[in-house]
């Protein structure tokens, strides 16, 4: 059994995991639009499992968009050049569907919406 101790150790370790996820998202970029997919709001949900396995759960602006593979492909190799992460999966979603409002307000003041 997991003391108090090792316990905040794991979940700390799996926020610093999880942060560096997100950094390495924010190295992504949607070739049409000058803001990486995290902030666009393109990642639903990022899940960090035990034996740093992560999950990540997208969209794309559009479902036609001319991305489509190149985008998730670049999300899935940027998590897995992080030191100690075991497998990626990247899932692609298109419910709900993207809207603008997803943005965050730096994507916004970039792109001029703000």
């Amino acid at each position: 059994m997991e003391t108090k101790d090792e316990t905040k150790s794991n979940s700390v370790q799996v926020e610093n995991l999880k942060d560096k996820v997100v950094q390495a998202i924010k190295q992504v970029y949607d070739p049409e639009i000058p803001v990486d997919v995290y902030e666009l709001g393109l990642i639903y949900e990022i899940t960090v499992y035990p034996v740093n396995n992560v999950y990540v759960l997208m969209t794309l602006t559009s479902p036609n968009c001319p991305s489509a593979e190149f985008i998730p492909s670049e999300v899935k190799n940027k998590i897995q050049q992080i030191q100690g992460v075991s497998n990626v999966e990247v899932e692609m979603t298109f419910d709900p569907p993207y809207s603008q409002d997803m943005m965050s307000e730096a994507a916004k003041l970039e792109l001029g919406f703000l």
